[in-house]
């Protein structure tokens, strides 16, 4: 199933057909520095694909991955995850991930901008946060690029492989958001929150 397209990618469910490519890029050392695994298995890509076969994009509290692949080559360059906050289903959290030999392409800005366009359009969301390493300096200014504004800089909240890490946190608003593209059609059935449950 594809959820939307870009210029040069087509972002779709992840299959088992996925499940090597997925699996190679993931076990990459450098890949996972900042992600909170430390070594992948084919194995464990088997079990992600298989974990999201009865969920869909925008089940509040589950992390959805968005398989992306290059609509010539037909080939995986990478994923986009989500996650809508099951207490506040009017926002999402989203992560990336690159294979190292896509990088530096452009599609991860691609992927970024279509996705904060479906988020905001379709799904008709408030709120986008994502989070990364500090240190990840290519990922926060991948997220500036896009629109995102870096709202808090946690010092040493985390303890990550072995040490304590800090994080930056960024989001964006949807009347912040102008779509770089005609906005997205759906091609599955939207869940539009109704009433939002009061906060803690």
């Amino acid at each position: 199933m594809t959820y939307f397209a870009t210029t040069r990618l087509d972002v779709r469910r992840l299959t088992t057909a996925d499940v090597t490519a997925f699996t190679a890029y993931r076990a990459d050392q450098e890949v996972a520095r900042y992600q909170s695994w430390d070594g992948f298995t084919h194995r464990d890509g088997e079990a992600l694909v298989e974990s999201m076969e009865h969920l869909d994009l925008g089940a509040p509290g589950e992390w959805f991955q968005l398989a992306l692949e290059d609509r010539v080559r037909r080939v995986l360059v990478g994923d986009l995850a989500c996650k809508v906050n099951a207490s506040e289903p009017r926002e999402v959290e989203i992560g990336f991930t690159l294979a190292p030999d896509e990088q530096g392409r452009g599609y991860a800005t691609e992927a970024l901008t279509a996705l904060l366009d479906h988020v905001f359009g379709p799904m008709r969301l408030h709120r986008v946060i994502a989070i990364t390493d500090a240190r990840n300096t290519a990922a926060a200014a991948l997220l500036a690029r896009v629109g995102m504004r870096q709202e808090a800089h946690f010092v040493e909240n985390v303890f990550f492989k072995g040490a304590w890490g800090s994080e930056l946190l960024f989001a964006k608003l949807a009347r912040e958001h102008q779509p770089a593209t005609r906005p997205p059609t759906a091609t599955y059935p939207l869940r539009t929150p109704t009433s939002p449950p009061g906060r803690n």
